[in-house]
């Protein structure tokens, strides 16, 4: 037998075996040191919505983190969703408490009296003349409909707490602005099963007819026919039609509506509706479907499409399933649908000339199809000016290749003009996004200056990210850079242009001490720009930590970088060596141009959240956060043909250039990572001796139990079999001699990253005699919620590295202590 499955073989019997062994510790959950709860636990500035014409915002409020008593609330997971069924919403909504309004022109900021006690506030939705602003509140019960009025700032109850959210907004906004087609728990939906209390009638079983479905490792699918009868109870609703005033109307009797869409003109209403067969396979948005228009009053206009299950698609990212897709709205027009049809029958191993071809059709949707465009990649969105402009883009994701195209949706002869041509992930030549503004049904449109464009660029230079505007000619694509930021103290990213003509943009300015805050600039003249809002720094305890952005090369000459951290006040010149903590991402390129560009500032504002790595700044540490992991495969190569040794290149590379400064203690490094990047931690520690520690939150060390790829692999294991364990840590468990924590939630949704990956990685290495320690958060999915577990998982990170990292020679000495005792 090969040797590497022998060790494979070893490797399970070890941690199966292991399974067992007495070794868990059950402790409360605990706080940080005060230096790090005291940045932890702030109160977060409230999220801003300004409608288009930026005269109005609404300040949201919420608090960080959820409890683990909401966390603890009933859950059903079924078809790719966690639901609440008591209240029939997502179990893992965001809430916000309090709204807030302040006029663009107004000094002080107005609270809103009426708000829901003890409000938990979702789904945002402006009304089309953003008049009003609608959300939902979500009670002991279940969900409810409330409207503000911007200009009386009152607020109104629309209906009682029964509605479905389950598969996210329950309501879409009539054109009058009056009334609402709202989702509406039916009244004949049957009690749910629940798994404790089923008695099964038989078998759960699976068949394949030879058809190929190579799928990712989703999870909280459908299981069983009891998840079947809960999933569609679930789901199901009514269609109301309900005023502003309260009255409420039956639209459609029951089904199963997964959306629906008004066209610009409010004339028509495409509505999506889930079919059987459901899978165990694929979450929900792959099973069967139908789109049916109808109009207001809910009349039958035209059945659109019907979709099978899709469970069988072409091996690769870019394949996609045969016949209609994408279906939408043309934004320009009254009532036209636009959708996309594979020409290499929806498979990416094909080759073709055009792999899209775009299509629209005019109201009723009975008539001929209309070909717009045909593109070279897949496609992926059009920018809609006029009966003449439009601009398709498309993509591939083999070669990170972008194409957008200026064609005209009239005609289908004349000349296509292509835009540009390039790949998406080289971030300094990226030209930019096409300016919109919004037209008289509501909808963006492109903003068309007598036969010009503008563009609106995130700026990444070597000279830093500086954001610009770019005008454009339609007529030979030549551009005019009209403004870019200076960016030498401050960070000013453009969110929006405002009156594009008129020279005014909203932007957001931060520089590392002061947090980002809304501006109206106004590029035409030389005026300051004006500020809305006056957001706080709530992290004043970080504004006398040093921050710098540092370049250094990879062994094979690569450009890298990463963002620098010095503990406060610390003294630069007589250069006191300290441990650091290394927290970074793989990445894959295609192109060493591209792995190699700077996306980070100095400018940027130094903002904590709770997987930040900069907590450990006040506890004396280096922190080198964001470092550069990219993973380059050019050609016909592959990058993880080689991601170990590219992996250990990056983080040597980035441990010799803080070294060089003369600020760290190369024997104290420490390094860290969330999901992939613990992944890649645990390769670290495995191949390399570069480390004192390691940390690794919610990852997957086992690629064999994500056969189908993982990440940006689309090969399976058994295409590349000696990649897959190559780079599988839990195959080189018998190599880890660096102390590692391992953190998991345990009702991880992420797709390949189940608890289970670090349960039997934890298993292997303690069978293997390594220093290892899993702690597992009750409740909390791939990213945690929890002020509880958020506390306890900074509480342990501290200990780890204070333990193994900063105080390492403390246990070297007890170590050498107790040999010697035992002489």
């Amino acid at each position: 037998m090969n040797k590497k499955y022998i060790k494979i073989l070893i490797v399970l019997i070890v941690s199966c075996i292991t399974t067992s062994v007495d070794a868990q510790l059950n402790i409360d959950y605990q706080k940080p040191n005060k230096a790090i709860l005291d940045l932890a636990d702030v109160s977060p500035a409230p999220r801003v919505r300004m409608d288009s014409n930026g005269e109005h915002m609404l300040f949201l409020y919420r608090d960080n983190f959820k409890s683990i008593k909401e966390l603890s609330e009933e859950e059903l997971r079924l078809g790719g969703l966690r639901i609440n069924p008591k209240t029939n919403i997502s179990s893992r909504q965001r809430y916000y408490k309090s709204i807030a309004y302040k006029g663009t022109k107004d000094k002080n900021v107005k609270s809103i009296s009426g708000i829901p006690k003890d409000a938990l506030l979702s789904n945002f939705s402006w009304s089309p003349n953003q008049s009003k602003m609608a959300f939902t509140n979500t009670t002991a019960k279940g969900v409810e409909l409330w409207v503000l009025d911007i200009k009386s700032l009152k607020l109104k109850k629309v209906t009682e707490d029964n509605l479905n959210a389950n598969m996210g907004s329950p309501y879409a906004w009539f054109k009058d602005n009056n009334a609402f087609l709202v989702k509406v728990l039916p009244n004949n939906k049957k009690s749910l099963i629940k798994a404790t209390e089923a008695i099964p009638s038989g078998p759960t079983i699976s068949v394949n007819d030879g058809k190929k479905a190579q799928n990712r490792t989703y999870q909280d699918l459908l299981k069983n026919k009891n998840d079947e009868h809960n999933f569609e109870q679930l789901v199901l609703s009514e269609l109301h039609k309900v005023t502003i005033q309260g009255q409420s109307k039956l639209w459609k009797e029951t089904d199963m509506y997964r959306s629906m869409s008004f066209s610009p003109d409010g004339n028509y209403i495409m509505v999506t509706t889930i079919e059987k067969p459901f899978s165990y396979l694929v979450p929900y948005r792959r099973f069967p479907s139908k789109t049916v228009v109808y109009t207001p009053a809910g009349k039958l206009v035209n059945e659109m499409l019907k979709v099978p299950l899709i469970e069988d698609l072409p091996k690769g990212f870019m394949s996609v399933r045969k016949g209609m897709r994408n279906l939408r709205w043309r934004n320009d027009r009254a009532a036209t649908i636009v959708w996309a049809e594979a020409l290499d029958e929806g498979d990416a191993n094909k080759e073709a000339e055009f792999r899209d071809a775009v299509y629209e059709l005019d109201a009723p949707f009975n008539g001929t199809k209309k070909l717009l465009i045909n593109t070279k990649n897949r496609f992926y969105n059009i920018q809609w000016g006029n009966d003449n402009i439009a601009i398709a883009q498309d993509y591939w994701w083999n070669t990170r290749n972008t194409k957008a195209y200026l064609f005209n949706p009239s005609d289908n002869k004349k000349a296509i003009k292509q835009i540009y041509d390039f790949n998406y992930q080289d971030r300094y030549n990226d030209p930019g996004d096409f300016e919109t503004r919004r037209n008289e049904y509501g909808r963006s449109v492109l903003e068309i200056d007598n036969n010009h464009i503008y563009l609106l660029g995130d700026g990444y230079s070597k000279e830093g990210i500086r954001p610009f505007v770019d005008k454009m000619n339609l007529a030979n694509l030549e551009k005019d850079r009209l403004w870019r930021a200076d960016g030498k103290t401050t960070l000013e990213r453009i969110i929006r242009g405002l009156d594009m003509k008129k020279g005014k943009l909203l932007t957001l300015i931060e520089s590392k001490n002061k947090y980002p805050n809304f501006y109206i600039r106004n590029i035409k003249t030389k005026q300051a720009p004006r500020p809305l809002t006056h957001f706080e720094n709530p992290f004043k305890a970080m504004e006398s930590v040093h921050k710098e952005v540092i370049t250094y090369k990879r062994a094979d000459g690569l450009e890298l970088n990463a963002t620098l951290y010095l503990p406060p006040n610390y003294d630069k010149k007589k250069k006191e060596k300290l441990p650091m903590l290394m927290w970074a991402y793989p990445r894959e390129f295609k192109d060493k141009n591209s792995a190699g560009q700077v996306t980070s500032s100095p400018n940027e504002f130094t903002y904590l959240w709770y997987g930040s790595p900069l907590f450990w700044t006040m506890r004396g540490y280096v922190v080198l956060d964001d470092a550069a992991f990219p993973i380059v495969g050019e050609g016909k190569e592959e990058p993880n043909d080689s991601f170990r040794k590219q992996l250990v290149d990056n983080a040597k590379a980035a441990i010799d250039a803080v070294d060089e400064l003369g600020y760290i203690d190369r024997d104290r490094v420490a390094v860290g990572g969330h999901s992939y990047g613990a992944f890649m931690t645990a390769n670290l520690l495995s191949h390399s001796d570069l480390f004192a520690a390691g940390i690794a939150r919610s990852g997957a060390y086992n690629r064999t139990l994500t056969p189908f790829g993982f990440q940006s692999e689309e090969r399976n294991y058994w295409e590349a079999p000696e990649v897959y364990y190559t780079m599988s840590p839990f195959m080189h468990a018998d190599k880890m001699k660096t102390p590692l924590l391992l953190i998991h939630g345990e009702a991880d949704n992420n797709s390949g990253t189940y608890p289970m990956q670090s349960e039997r990685y934890f298993n292997a290495l303690k069978g293997l005699g390594a220093t290892v320690r899993l702690v597992m958060l009750p409740k909390e999915s791939h990213g945690y919620a929890a002020k509880e577990s958020i506390m306890h998982m900074l509480w342990e990170q501290d200990k780890w590295l204070e333990k193994y990292v900063k105080n390492k020679h403390l246990l070297k000495k007890e170590k050498e202590e107790v040999m010697e005792g035992s002489k």
